[in-house]
């Protein structure tokens, strides 16, 4: 036998072992390691005692106290961020790409990676006592675009929800055939924080993502969903700045509910709403949107089209959205910046936001993944 296949075997052979002793370790943890009781004080005044063994995200919603997490907590989103001030150890390699250094200092961890050992001592905000879990409705379904459904839930128990507009929540998805348990993800509410006994939701299907396909293939209307919130602090600043909206997709959303609360108060501060599609196709909500212009004294809604096609006889923006907003806004002075849409966008739009001279501490933004 020569010397490269004996190589390429033992290598193999290496490879197998170190393998299933990885899976031995993650079943002997999950399985015989019995950690019992153990104590987390939260903030330095409210104490659980829990049984030891699961993660600190999933140990603190089991006590009715919410983290919020985008990816369900996966370690795929970085947002279950808390101050551990005891029992955490060292820093995992999956909480890693999402702390920085100055967040190390802090001690600060991702809930969704650390489990639960030994007693805790972790610090979160106060917010975060007053959100709740709520047994909700589906009361409609209604498709925007082919790739963006709306969900309306109503309020079951308890009956009202009180949030802010530009909040969201997390969509608890039951166990069905890709996903052997419930998991849940991070949705803004598009409707008018006035009516506390329904939310709407915008969900952008994604190609085999687990909430999206259950929303768009399997949820009907009559349906039972549990969802909890409020969470995030997207949200208008109560200020006399001319208000730039720049938003893409399903990010819609938060900014539809802070127009429909500015309409409902007559809210007179001049507003701009870039809205970037890829097509025709693409776009939703336009009507609406112009509904708005009509009833707010100075909004102005601009749609853009990226990549229009020869069908669609677009006659509007076209271009990128940056470019779009460079052209149509004259100056940074005196102007605060609501956006959200994917990374990539916000992250342009910011870059050119600045440099029109809009201090970066009056740009405000969510990022969806």
């Amino acid at each position: 036998m020569s010397p490269v296949l004996l190589y390429i075997i033992g290598v193999g052979v290496a490879c197998g072992i170190t393998t299933i002793l990885a899976v031995l370790v993650v079943v002997a943890d999950s399985t015989i390691a019995n950690y019992g009781e153990v104590k987390i004080t939260i903030n330095g005044e409210k104490q659980l005692t829990v049984e030891g063994g699961k993660p600190l995200l999933g140990t603190l919603k089991e006590e009715k106290i919410f983290i919020p997490s985008a990816c369900g907590g996966r370690g795929s989103c970085g947002l279950c961020k808390c101050k551990v001030l005891k029992g955490a150890g060292g820093y995992l390699p999956t909480e890693l790409p999402w702390i920085s250094e100055e967040e190390k200092k802090q001690g600060i961890r991702l809930s969704c990676q650390l489990k639960v050992k030994t007693d805790f001592e972790i610090e979160i905000p106060e917010e975060l006592f007053n959100v709740k879990q709520y047994e909700t409705e589906v009361t409609s379904l209604r498709d925007l675009t082919h790739d963006i459904r709306e969900v309306t839930l109503k309020l079951l128990d308890p009956p009202e929800i009180s949030y802010r507009a530009g909040q969201f929540i997390q969509f608890e998805v039951p166990e069905y055939e890709l996903s052997d348990e419930p998991v849940y993800r991070a949705y803004s509410m598009s409707s008018c924080p006035s009516d506390p006994t329904r939310i709407e939701l915008e969900i952008r299907l994604v190609p085999n993502g687990i909430c999206t396909t259950y929303v768009h293939k399997y949820l009907k209307v009559g349906d039972r969903v549990i969802i909890n919130g409020p969470y995030g602090e997207f949200f208008l600043r109560d200020t006399d700045a001319d208000i730039i909206f720049i938003a893409g997709g399903s990010g819609m959303a938060p900014i539809k509910s802070m127009l429909l609360k500015m309409a409902e108060e007559n809210n007179p501060r001049k507003a701009m709403y870039f809205f970037g599609a890829r097509s025709r196709r693409d776009l939703f909500l336009v009507e609406e949107m112009k509904a708005l212009e009509e009833k707010l004294p100075d909004f102005t809604f601009i749609p853009a089209l990226s990549q229009p096609k020869p069908e669609d006889h677009w006659e509007g923006e076209s271009g990128l959205i940056t470019d779009i907003v460079e052209r149509r806004v004259e100056s940074g002075e005196n102007k605060e910046a609501y956006l959200c849409g994917s990374p990539g966008m916000i992250d342009a739009c910011v870059k050119v936001l600045k440099k029109m001279g809009v201090p970066e501490e009056k740009i405000y933004y969510d990022k969806f993944a």
